[in-house]
């Protein structure tokens, strides 16, 4: 599931990673068409003898946890079988880290998925935006980065995409032993 806010208006923004990595996914594993469901837009994939379901919230960001306990409750799903793909300001521009479980860390997008959840153990996959240099975050996230950021952020989708289709075939640790390393 990869965070983001619906609509023109946000296309673009630090705060839509989530959203572009899911994009980025649904075409590399040629992914079914999209259907939508009550709080998300969803695709249907294959990954080897696997099938994953990606899906962009269609809540604003903090309340992302409609769209998963939706999910959850649908498919039969458990907390554990889920990944968290969104923007994050405590790690440097371009800069991916996976990892299961913890806080939110001040992410309400994130607050808002444990809460309906009731649980934080599902894994997080987290692409680094940096924090401004003045001004507050929340215009921050909301900004389309300028050129030379941009590249990181590309160059971040890219390689959460690889880190994301190395879990499934590879299982986490494998995966955090891999690209949890400085990138």
């Amino acid at each position: 599931m990869g965070l983001g806010n619906p609509g023109p208006r946000y296309s673009g923004t630090r705060h839509n990673l989530g959203y572009r990595v899911v994009e980025a996914l649904a075409r590399q594993l040629k992914a079914e068409s999209p259907f939508q469901l009550r709080h998300s837009l969803c695709a249907a994939a294959g990954s080897g003898e696997k099938r994953l379901l990606l899906a962009q919230p269609l809540t604003y960001m903090n309340l992302s946890g409609r769209a998963a306990a939706e999910l959850l409750r649908r498919y039969g799903l458990e907390p554990g079988q889920v990944v968290l793909v969104y923007d994050d300001l405590d790690l440097p521009p371009g800069r991916i880290r996976l990892r299961r479980g913890g806080s939110s860390a001040g992410h309400r997008g994130v607050q808002s998925v444990i809460e309906a959840l009731g649980s934080a153990d599902f894994l997080r996959l987290r692409l680094g935006i940096g924090k401004p240099s003045e001004g507050d975050a929340a215009t921050y996230v909301l900004e389309v980065p300028p050129p030379p950021e941009q590249e990181l952020l590309d160059r971040a989708v890219e390689r959460a995409v690889e880190a994301l289709a190395f879990l499934v075939e590879a299982g986490p640790e494998e995966a955090m032993n891999r690209f949890n390393r400085a990138s």
